[in-house]
């Protein structure tokens, strides 16, 4: 970290995604905590999770997580923290922490979930499949490509004032159980009658279900932690279609929301007292900021707001000062149905073939797409998202060898189909489909650079390829209107996989903008 980076820093601290998603922010916030530790003497105090629920994915000091935030694996932080932002299912928040407790890393003890999380179940699990059904079969549309876990779904509760909130775990269960049971009356209703789903469908829903979270939990079932039957959602279905165990669900919920009656709070006060004891926290967000429910692609976003603005209205405190993070990596990546200007046909191109080996989605293990840097969508992350400091990953994945490829690629601007140059990233997919990349040829380099450690020891290649990146993204952001004072910092470049395998000392933004590549 820099001077300047020092300078920008504020007890309240987001990491974002700039991008789509997968661009390594759990890896970032493992770094984070170090770095803060080192600048302040004082460990983080609380890491906190802003949005979304179990569709979030992220791997952290080794450990794949889901709902937990990444601050989990350090022992220091003394809270755990879900925002009023995220939806949860209780038994996920208990699949996720048994396991690490058995590892002994303490969580239960340190989580706090706000009173006002809103808590998802089965029957959100089970329209989110719907919905996906009715898109293909009845509109004759795309798969969104969803999770499956019920996140859209549990937020339509929220606009629709249906909701259930933790806070209900700690009242009458009467009541939860009224509510549940309308809740999933209603959800049972839709399926039948507005997603038209049919008998053999609503039926394979429950294996589709058991087949994914058995896959994702095999080692906690190896270990002996779980039983297969913890993971087996055919239990809850009837015989007859498009009907459950309603007095077997309410059981199987209300026992693991009274697992977690100790871990609910009311959060507003704890991160208020933390701020204004000059405390840090570092909230860490699902997703990207391409992903956003308002300013991404419709309808390949998610249900929730991701970024920094949507930390004051989870956490329930007063807007004050902050310092953000963007993270993206040295080339792109998506998943699901998203249109890719910038992909890399692994057929054609052998650098994508290596590049697709290794990427995989943390919650669904979905392949996910390549392509080059896009900095036009980088740029304008950048300049509506607002960043104090950027990560660059996986810059060690772009080590050609073998002859694998001659140049790289990084996509400066869009030209549409006028043959007019584009710099800003159209709101209306059906413009974006229209465009086509504009690119900038760089070097190769064939050297290994995850023993680097400083931006001084890369190949001349990796340097001119990072200088680009920035200037580029840079260009598409502020254009001539550069304010050196107000630029964002470079604050890590990833150089391989291990947490560790990091450059901290960079150079500035500044600096990489008057050098010439």
């Amino acid at each position: 970290m820099n001077t300047s980076s020092q300078n920008k820093f504020h007890p309240l601290i987001s990491v974002l995604g700039i991008s789509m998603g997968d661009e390594g922010k759990g890896r970032v916030v493992h770094e984070i905590l170090d770095e803060i530790k080192s600048l302040t003497k004082n460990p983080v105090s609380g890491v906190m999770k802003a949005n979304g629920g179990a569709n979030a994915g992220h791997t952290a000091a080794g450990l794949k997580l889901n709902l937990l935030p990444s601050g989990v694996g350090n022992p220091e932080v003394s809270d755990l923290l879900i925002g009023s932002g995220v939806v949860a299912d209780p038994r996920k928040f208990l699949w996720e922490a048994l396991p690490l407790e058995s590892r002994d890393i303490s969580v239960l003890d340190r989580l706090r979930i706000d009173e006002r999380c809103q808590m998802s179940d089965l029957s959100h699990r089970l329209l989110d499949l719907a919905w996906e059904n009715y898109r293909v079969n009845q509109l004759g549309q795309e798969s969104r490509g969803s999770t499956g876990r019920g996140i859209s779904p549990a937020y339509c509760d929220e606009t629709g004032q249906w909701q259930i909130f933790y806070q209900a775990f700690c009242e009458d269960r009467s009541l939860f159980a009224k509510d549940l049971k309308f809740r999933v009356s209603r959800a049972l209703d839709t399926i039948r009658h507005v997603c038209k789903v049919k008998e053999e469908d609503w039926f394979k829903f429950f294996e589709i279900l058991t087949i994914a979270e058995t896959k994702a939990n095999k080692e906690a079932i190896t270990e002996g932690i779980f039983s297969e039957d913890e993971f087996n959602f055919k239990k809850f279905v009837k015989d007859q279609p498009y009907s459950l165990d309603f007095e077997l669900l309410e059981d199987t919920y209300w026992a693991a929301g009274q697992k977690l009656v100790g871990c609910i709070s009311d959060i507003r006060s704890l991160m208020l007292e933390k701020l204004n004891q000059n405390k840090s926290v570092v909230v860490e967000f699902g997703q990207a900021y391409w992903l956003d429910k308002r300013h991404g692609f419709t309808p390949n976003v998610t249900a929730s707001h991701t970024f920094s603005s949507e930390i004051f209205q989870s956490a329930g405190i007063p807007i004050r000062e902050i310092s953000q993070v963007g993270c993206c990596k040295a080339y792109d990546t998506k998943v699901g149905t998203h249109h890719f200007l910038t992909y890399i046909d692994p057929e054609k191109n052998r650098l994508a073939q290596k590049l697709a080996k290794m990427e995989f989605g943390t919650s669904t293990g979905r392949q996910r797409m390549v392509g080059w840097f896009d900095a036009v969508e980088k740029g304008n992350a950048l300049k509506f998202g607002g960043f104090d400091w950027l990560v660059i990953n996986k810059l060690d994945a772009l080590s050609c060898h073998n002859d694998e490829l001659d140049e790289l690629k990084i996509c400066v601007a869009y030209e549409d189909s006028d043959g007019r140059k584009v710099t800003k990233v159209p709101r209306r997919e059906n413009i974006r489909k229209s465009l086509k990349p504009i690119y900038e040829s760089l070097p190769v380099w064939t050297e290994d650079i995850t023993k680097c450690t400083t931006f001084e020891e890369l190949p001349s290649a990796a340097k001119i390829y990072i200088k680009r990146m920035v200037q580029s993204t840079c260009d598409i952001a502020y254009g001539n209107r550069i304010n050196v004072e107000t630029l964002p910092e470079l604050l890590f470049i990833g150089v391989g996989p291990d947490p560790k395998q990091i450059i901290q000392e960079c150079p500035t933004l500044s600096d990489l903008l008057q050098t010439s590549a």
